[in-house]
């Protein structure tokens, strides 16, 4: 496989190409300007003049070519890119002013019988070799541009192949001076103007398109069609509720894109990292290799539950609450909650910041009545603790008491531990696959309040429920 060109290569290769653009327009400018002054041909002198005006576009594709490759910068955060825009434009400028010059001169020669026009075998050798220049570097420099989605070079390539038709027309308005010149119709001879004016045209044609596609450029224009296309793929990525804004900007061959996407305010922000990253390759699918920025807003959930807007109130202040419960009794919605809160607050502190947290809640969920907060310490400090000998009177008495509860069909993998003075015990418990969480909970908690009566010593008991299709004992 071979391997994809380095950033040198890439800008080597576009100014390889425009560069011989250059060497082929000197010629070719030079040997118009000649053959139109011998023959007097406006024709072959407009198009000389377009051939000159090529001259300096390409010259300024040469230089915008080797400006638009440098990296981005202090002073250009996005890069050089829109020098390439920029000699676009300058091009469209000067396309416009030739046009006009000749537009002119043709009108002069048709109102008045002074011009005396000399086709020669050698007008039409350098024509037709015109044609050929302009196909090879038309397609090279096209190639290139497409290679690479330069504007400059496309602009370049644009340019050369109008020059082949208009050349053609120019070859046709020469032929019919010859045959005016050999028949004595006097007609004829105006052929040249014409062909001149239909130059003019065509030069005014590439550059109202030109023109077009360098003022977006330069206004950071985009094609509704590719924002609609980015939109509807950033829509389709999972957890993003809405597209509040989505700008797109394009320097010479590189866009940039600025999304922000609303997500539901209870995610963790381990998950929304996680849903930026694919609505950057969403952006990409549609824009490849750009540079994208996602900002994330907090929005509620279309089907937001009062227990979501509870935990987000708590997410807000960077608290976790849990064992959330709400009941309705006379029509009157009542909420239990257990609020975490640093061990190392004194009861006033807690209580006190409890008090907004529940105030704070209200004001947000208004169809609670009242609320009653269990303040648990979270732990802030690692304790140290030793692994004690398993204790197998304790391990039967467990088993039975387990028994006694038909919906656990096993219990296993018993561990004790002591910290300080107090004795912790761990196990696992078999349950059905199908079993309810809301019923696997209810279990834990008696399970672990059975032991606890039956052993006053046992601090704390953790269990840790497991189907059935899991269990490799």
């Amino acid at each position: 496989m071979c391997a994809a060109p380095n950033a040198a290569g890439i800008s080597q290769e576009k100014r390889g190409v425009a560069l011989n653009s250059v060497a082929a327009a000197v010629a070719i400018t030079s040997l118009k300007i000649v053959v139109g002054i011998s023959t007097a041909s406006l024709g072959v002198l407009s198009e000389a003049a377009h051939s000159g005006l090529d001259l300096i576009a390409a010259l300024v594709t040469f230089f915008s070519v080797r400006v638009s490759d440098k990296p981005a910068d202090a002073n250009h955060q996005y890069g050089h890119g829109k020098i390439e825009n920029f000699s676009a434009f300058i091009e469209t400028g000067l396309l416009v002013l030739t046009t006009f010059w000749i537009v002119y001169e043709a009108i002069e020669r048709l109102v008045s019988s002074g011009s005396h026009i000399h086709p020669t075998a050698l007008a039409f050798i350098v024509m037709g070799l015109s044609m050929a220049v302009d196909t090879w570097r038309s397609r090279a420099l096209r190639r290139i541009a497409r290679k690479y989605d330069s504007q400059a070079l496309e602009a370049d390539a644009l340019h050369f192949r109008t020059d082949i038709w208009s050349s053609g027309v120019v070859i046709g308005g020469l032929a019919l001076v010859k045959a005016a010149q050999v028949t004595g119709r006097a007609w004829l001879g105006k052929a040249d103007a014409i062909a001149a004016l239909f130059v003019a045209g065509v030069i005014l044609y590439v550059s109202s398109r030109l023109a077009r596609q360098t003022i977006d450029a330069l206004l950071d224009a985009i094609s509704p069609n590719v924002r609609a296309r980015m939109i509807q793929a950033v829509f389709e990525v999972d957890g993003v509720l809405d597209v509040e804004r989505a700008r797109i900007r394009r320097a010479g061959n590189r866009y940039f894109a600025d999304i922000t996407v609303a997500l539901a305010r209870n995610l963790t922000f381990q998950r929304s990292e996680q849903i930026s990253e694919s609505v950057t390759s969403a952006v990409h699918a549609v824009l490849p290799e750009c540079d994208v920025v996602v900002h994330s807003v907090a929005r509620a959930a279309r089907a937001e539950s009062i227990f979501d807007r509870i935990r987000a109130v708590a997410a807000r202040h960077n608290v976790a609450v849990h064992d959330v419960t709400v009941q309705q009794v006379d029509g009157r919605v009542h909420v239990e909650q257990h609020l975490e809160l640093n061990e190392q607050l004194r009861l006033k502190e807690a209580h006190d910041y409890a008090t907004r947290l529940e105030s704070e809640i209200r004001a947000s969920v208004p169809e609670i009545d009242s609320i009653l907060t269990h303040i648990e310490s979270e732990p802030a400090t690692i304790e140290t603790g030793e692994e004690v000998a398993a204790r197998a009177d304790l391990e039967t008495r467990f088993r039975r008491i387990a028994l006694a509860l038909p919906e656990i069909l096993d219990v296993h993998d018993f561990s004790f531990r002591r910290v300080g003075d107090r004795f912790y015990l761990a196990c696992h418990a078999t349950m059905a696959d199908d079993l309810p969480l809301s019923r696997v909970h209810d279990l834990q908690t008696d399970l672990e309040s059975r032991f606890k009566q039956a052993a006053p010593q046992v601090f704390r008991v953790l269990i840790h429920p497991e189907p059935r299709t899991d269990n490799r004992r």
